[in-house]
Formats: C-alpha cells, sequence, structure tokens
C-alpha cells in the first residue's frame, strides 16, 4: 500500500511571504533525503527546502513566483519504501488493452520513464498517432507526445518548469542559465547538460538586445574576448550574483558621500593585547572590531539618524530603538553579513563571542536566515588585508556603513614633536537624503573620540 508524505516549509527564521525561485524537481522525479526540492529568495540570501526523505515526487504544490511561509505546503511525496513495493517486474507487460496501459502509465519501468511520462501529460494535448510498437515504447505511446517545438515568447505555465532532471536543474543554476531559454535535445526534449553547456558558449559570442538592470543607463557593449586567446567562462557564486543585484540596487538608488578620518588607538591597542591572555583561557581571540563594534553603538545613540530608515514614501524616517550592528564577513563564495544583535546591552568580551561563532559558521555556510536579517548600521572591515581607504556601499535599507582598513604607525604632533602613534583609518559612507555632511562629520569625531579613549564606552 502507497504512503504518501506531505512535505512543507520548515521553520526559516522570522521570514514571511518569501518568493519561490526555482523550483528543482517535477511530478515523477525521485529524489534522495536532503535532495533540494524548491530554493527560496529572502532580501539577503537563498535557501533551498530539502526533501526529508527519499522518494517520488507525486504532486507540486507550488510554482515560481509563488510565496510562501513556514508550514507552507511544497509537495507530495510517495516514500521510496512503498515505490519499490509497487515497482513492476522486469518484464513490462503490453499494453494492448485499457487497463494495461492505465497500469504501465502509473507504474513506468524505472525512475526516468516516469518523470518524462509526467511531465509530457502537461504539455497540451495534441493529434498524434499512436506507434504499434509493444514493450516500453507502448508505454510512451499511450501519452501524446510534446510538440515538436512550443514558442518561445508566449507565456506558459511550462515555462516555469523545463523538461530536465534536477542535476541538469543545479548545474544550470550554478551558471546563471534560465532553463526556459534552452532547447533540449534529449528524449522527448529533455534538456541535458550538453544543452546547457552550449547556450552558454553561443550567449558568449551572441549580442544580446535585452534591457539591462537600471532603466535609461547605456548597457556596455559586448565583446568576444575569445578573438584575442583563449577564454573560459567562470559562474558567479549564489552570493555574489544576489549581493551583486542588492548592491546595484542600492548604488543606483542611494546617493552616496564617504568621510574619511582616522583614530588614535594606540592606547586602545595597549588595552587590547593586555586581554590576550585572559581571553585566550576562554578560547577567545580579542579583537579591534569587537571595541569599533561598541563604540558604534555608542555614537548611535547619540545620533539617532544613523540609526534610521528612509520610509518608502521618502518623506519620513524611521527611527529604531534596538540596536543590531551587521559586519561583512570574507567567506569562499562572497561576502556575507551576519548580524550581532543588542550591542548596546553586551560587553566587548560579549560581543567577542558573537563574533567568532558567528564568522565561524558564515565561512561553513551554516548561517540561519534570520541571523543576516534586521542589521541597524553595517561594518565592513579590510583591517586584516591591508589598504589605506575605500568607499563601501550603503547596505540599505540602512543609511550608512563604516569601513576600516590597516592601522598603521604614522608621525603625529604632540605640541612639541613628532611621536609615533598607531592610526586607525575610518571611511563613512552614509545616505545623502537622510545625513548631510555636517552630521556625519559629527558622528565621526564622536566615534574618533570614543576610540581614543575606551573608558567613554562605560558611559
Amino acid at each position: 500500500m502507497s504512503q504518501t508524505h506531505d512535505i512543507v516549509v520548515p521553520d526559516i527564521g522570522d521570514f514571511e511571504n518569501v518568493d519561490v525561485i526555482e523550483v528543482l524537481v517535477g511530478p515523477g522525479d525521485t529524489v534522495s533525503a536532503e535532495d533540494p526540492l524548491i530554493t527560496l529568495e529572502s532580501d539577503k540570501a537563498t535557501m533551498d527546502v530539502p526533501s526529508p526523505t527519499a522518494g517520488v515526487v507525486k504532486e507540486l504544490k507550488i510554482s515560481v513566483g509563488d510565496k510562501v511561509s513556514e508550514g507552507s505546503l511544497v509537495a507530495i511525496l510517495e516514500s521510496a519504501e512503498s515505490t519499490e513495493s509497487d515497482a513492476p517486474s522486469s518484464e513490462p507487460a503490453s499494453s494492448t488493452s485499457s487497463s494495461t496501459r492505465s497500469d504501465a502509465e502509473s507504474k513506468p519501468n524505472g525512475s526516468q520513464l516516469q518523470h518524462e511520462t509526467d511531465q509530457s501529460d502537461k504539455f497540451p494535448q495534441v493529434a498524434s498517432t499512436p506507434e504499434p510498437e509493444s514493450g516500453v515504447k507502448d508505454e510512451r505511446s499511450s501519452v501524446p507526445p510534446p510538440p515538436a517545438s512550443l514558442p518561445s515568447d508566449t507565456p506558459t505555465p511550462l515555462s516555469r518548469l523545463p523538461h530536465a532532471s534536477p542535476a541538469v536543474r543545479r548545474f544550470a543554476r550554478e551558471l546563471g542559465v534560465d532553463l526556459t531559454k534552452v532547447t533540449g535535445r534529449g528524449p522527448r526534449g529533455r534538456i541535458l547538460i550538453e544543452d546547457v553547456r552550449d547556450f552558454v558558449k553561443t550567449a558568449l559570442i551572441s549580442p544580446s538586445s535585452a534591457p539591462t538592470e537600471g532603466s535609461g543607463i547605456p548597457a556596455i557593449p559586448e565583446v568576444d574576448f575569445s578573438k584575442w586567446g583563449p577564454v573560459e567562462m567562470q559562474a558567479l557564486t549564489r552570493i555574489k550574483r544576489i549581493s551583486g543585484k542588492h548592491l546595484h540596487r542600492a548604488w543606483l538608488n542611494v546617493p552616496h558621500v564617504t568621510h574619511h578620518d582616522e583614530a588614535d588607538i594606540t592606547e586602545l591597542e595597549s588595552f587590547r593585547q593586555s586581554l590576550k591572555d585572559e581571553a585566550a583561557r576562554s578560547g577567545l581571540r580579542v579583537t579591534l572590531l569587537a571595541f569599533v563594534i561598541k563604540a558604534v553603538s555608542r555614537a548611535l545613540k547619540t545620533y539617532p539618524v544613523f540609526n534610521s530608515s528612509l520610509a518608502p514614501d521618502g518623506e519620513h524616517l524611521i527611527l529604531k530603538n534596538y540596536f543590531h550592528i551587521g559586519v561583512a564577513v570574507d567567506t569562499p563564495g562572497g561576502l556575507v553579513v551576519p548580524v550581532v544583535r543588542n550591542v548596546d546591552q553586551k560587553g566587548v568580551l560579549d560581543i567577542v563571542k558573537d563574533l567568532a561563532d558567528l564568522s565561524t559558521r558564515a565561512r561553513e555556510g551554516k548561517l540561519k536566515p534570520d541571523e543576516m536579517q534586521g542589521g541597524c548600521f553595517s561594518i565592513s572591515s579590510l583591517g586584516g588585508i591591508g589598504g589605506t581607504a575605500f568607499t563601501p556601499v550603503v547596505n540599505a535599507p540602512e543609511v550608512a556603513i563604516l569601513g576600516l582598513t590597516r592601522a598603521r604607525m604614522m608621525p603625529q604632533w604632540d605640541g612639541a614633536s613628532f611621536q609615533p602613534r598607531l592610526m586607525l583609518p575610518l571611511d563613512l559612507s552614509y545616505d545623502h537624503r537622510v545625513i548631510d555632511g555636517a552630521q556625519a562629520a559629527r558622528f565621526v569625531a564622536d566615534l574618533v573620540a570614543t576610540l581614543e579613549d575606551a573608558r567613554r564606552m562605560l558611559l
């Protein structure tokens, strides 16, 4: 007896009405436990919803473009145990009668035939002459084949679920290929990996007439670089594809201004070094960034406009009475921005613990979606790499972001002579619709004063 399971969206943090950007399986597909079924996309991250068990997808309940929340029904799955018990024998029966034909449609020989049969049921019915053959081909002939070609510019529900295996969908997603634009040359129009590769090669040398993001901005001319030497195509990571769109949108919509300054952290660095042994006993490594986060929370309380967001009407500010700081973390897939919450209520060592935990899990790809949401202000630190200054992009809908580069010894005049001091460059980018230059200068001056005298963090 068949046993079915309802697959629902698991706990995805505090997200609601998340967009379904990709459906990775179709009715009839055989999946293993933890195989991704669909991909969801929030403002800052994407996530796959995996299958909790192995089996065959009997029915899909959602499609691309739908919005889902925790508990939303994704699909109905027939467990692998039940499908094995119901599987047909190795000798396929002849479909000479309507009852035999019905049985062949519900129990095909092999998972690939099951997928192709169920997929072909979705194509518009067209007149066709049944093939007078027996065996497996007779089973397939009982289902009307798809038309030889479908109009590429006619929107249909099928354009949201191309005829391809989960492995091919995954490969196309890694390359950023829209499968609805790929012509399949496999059986019954199935898209193969070779088809995706050929599509990419063609796209490299074919001019595109598609409008670029950002209306009114001229497109960068396409160039066939292969004319001058060997080239290869490398797909952007998923994080870079998603963050790239977010940064482009922020750059087009936010009038950026960057204010540069520097803080004398000679005394602060001496204090940090004095904490090394104590922190090491707890397995911690005290970093300068933890002190900067604490100092920023104090400056945000003094200048609440930096802890706000511009309302959609463009005429009001949404002032936040909490202090969550996003910190850019370099991972193999690109930059992600986990959020350290309630920094105003935590000591430096508590912030160090949170930073170590979030950074480790970010590099391992184990951050939860809600751990990258709710930030009020962001910090991007290049101190471990180098540099003297840069212009960080505001992480909209936040209104400001602080950039840090490597501290260095510099001669500073003390009124009588030059003294070597450890100077930390600070780069504050801000939304000029909300913050003017004088406010930015005062904010940074307050931050500099706190970093130069850490006792102010206690005030």
